[in-house]
């Protein structure tokens, strides 16, 4: 009955798809030849000639989609992901859909028609997509379209995971119950309750699947326990249910936890950053344009405050340090000069502190309103920083608190940032260095373009002057 309506639910995607797609190709013509936003100088072509090509387009891209697995269930699936996936599908039926139209020599196709079919048809597949999921969601909270699930394990991992399937109800899981090793004295597992304990006999396994209609069966196993997986695969070779295993890796797991396929063979990484793919060239490309304009908006106070240093204590108007950044590769931050020439010949690397005698009385203020740190908006524009994320330090101070902090070099896994989620907490300067490494960490795994944004309009009111910034 479930893979039926697994079928249903993918025939309803691909419907809902072809008729976006077919839609978008023939308003895409409209829209060149109507719009004043491309010039016409060869006149219209033949309205006849595009809607043709319409049925090819469609089987074009549902091929594609189907091929690239976009109707298979995906409950789980965060919407982002899924939204990639969606983008990536359509960039290669488009791809595909060129190299088909090219070869047609006897007409050109208008290039007008297919950026405004590109563009149109990448947002509207996605905001239907998301539409119809969203919908899907709302029904299941409500108790619709449930999968009945059996959980088999004990420890962490199995309450983790009960947990997560009761906190999304939209997601439709209901764990009907338990089985645990027979050694287990509780009969309730984070409130579900114990069918059946396994340990010697795995046959009940196989009866409650058929007993309650099981569609899926979670296996999260304690690692002492991994011995008897063999022998509930076997109880379970002949059901058709959907199996999925949880391993017991959730207390070495510090960032992010995401699986690859190497030609059949499953690769968990253990610290996945977030920071990839989409994320990533948004983060990148709204880093280098915001640097940009910073840099041409403020070069009058740029200009003042450099000369402000110049005159009022000999020396470099700026101030070059080794700092190590992403993937612990080190570069040359820069600062306005806020210390005295050859501050460290006598002390050598330690920390700024408060009431610091090397400081001139200009540095004084730069460093009370964080205005020394203007000038790494170059930093950021050469790729070496962003906008946002952990601070970065200096190798020398990195070898010690690497020896010291457990997880510390973890936040070199992303870019180090201008401001952070540390600084406006008003973790910033000579304070409790373990806070800031869980402000960093908790960054790093909740990543997000919008958490980023969130951070920069928090830094004008929280992230310039500090008590700490000395």
């Amino acid at each position: 009955m479930l893979k039926r309506y697994h079928q249903m639910v993918g025939g309803l995607f691909r419907v809902f798809d072809a008729v976006v797609i077919g839609l978008t190709w023939l308003a895409s013509y409209w829209m060149r030849f109507n719009l004043p936003f491309f010039e016409t100088t060869k006149g219209f072509p033949a309205f006849q000639t595009y809607a043709a090509l319409t049925p090819l387009i469609v089987v074009l891209w549902i091929s594609v989609f189907s091929s690239l697995k976009l109707y298979q269930s995906r409950r789980i699936l965060r919407r982002t992901d899924e939204a990639h996936l969606i983008l990536k599908a359509h960039g290669v039926a488009l791809l595909f859909f060129i190299a088909i139209t090219y070869l047609f020599s006897e007409y050109k196709y208008s290039r007008g028609v297919i950026i405004y079919f590109a563009v149109a048809g990448a947002f509207l597949l996605v905001a239907c997509r998301l539409i119809v999921r969203n919908a899907l969601r709302s029904l299941r909270s409500r108790g619709f379209n449930l999968r009945h699930v059996l959980a088999i394990g004990e420890g962490g991992s199995m309450e983790s995971l009960i947990y997560k399937t009761d906190k999304f109800p939209e997601l439709g899981l209901r764990v009907l119950g338990v089985v645990t090793h027979q050694s287990s004295p509780s009969e309730l597992v984070s409130g579900k309750k114990v069918l059946a304990r396994y340990g010697s006999d795995y046959t009940r396994i196989r009866e409650l699947v058929r007993e309650l209609d099981v569609d899926q069966v979670l296996i999260a196993l304690s690692r002492q326990h991994y011995a008897d997986l063999d022998e509930i695969l076997r109880a379970l070779r002949d059901e058709t249910v959907d199996i999925q295993l949880v391993p017991d890796i959730h207390e070495y797991v510090t960032l992010g936890c995401a699986i690859e396929d190497f030609d059949g063979l499953p690769l968990v990484n253990l610290n996945d950053s977030p920071l990839d793919g989409w994320g990533s060239i948004a983060k990148r490309f709204t880093d280098f344009i915001l640097a940009g304009v910073a840099l041409i908006v403020l070069s009058p106070v740029l200009l003042l405050l450099a000369v402000l240093v110049r005159v009022t204590s000999p020396g470099p108007v700026f101030f070059k340090q080794e700092r190590m950044g992403l993937d612990g590769r080190t570069f040359w931050m820069l600062k306005f000069r806020s210390m005295r020439e050859g501050a460290e010949n006598e002390t050598g690397a330690v920390w700024a502190q408060k009431g610091d005698v090397r400081r001139t009385w200009f540095g004084s203020f730069l460093r009370a309103t964080s205005l020394d740190e203007l000038p790494q908006f170059w930093n950021v524009l050469r790729g070496e920083m962003s906008l946002v994320g952990p601070r970065p330090e200096r190798p020398v101070f990195v070898q010690q608190f690497r020896n010291e902090i457990p997880h510390y070099m973890l936040r070199h896994k992303v870019k180090a940032g201008i401001t952070g989620w540390a600084q406006i907490n008003g973790w910033r300067g000579n304070t409790a260095l373990d806070r800031r490494i869980e402000c960093d960490l908790y960054y790093i795994r909740n990543w997000s373009y919008f958490l980023d944004l969130k951070i920069l309009v928090l830094t004008l009111w929280r992230g310039f002057i500090n008590k700490n910034a000395y």
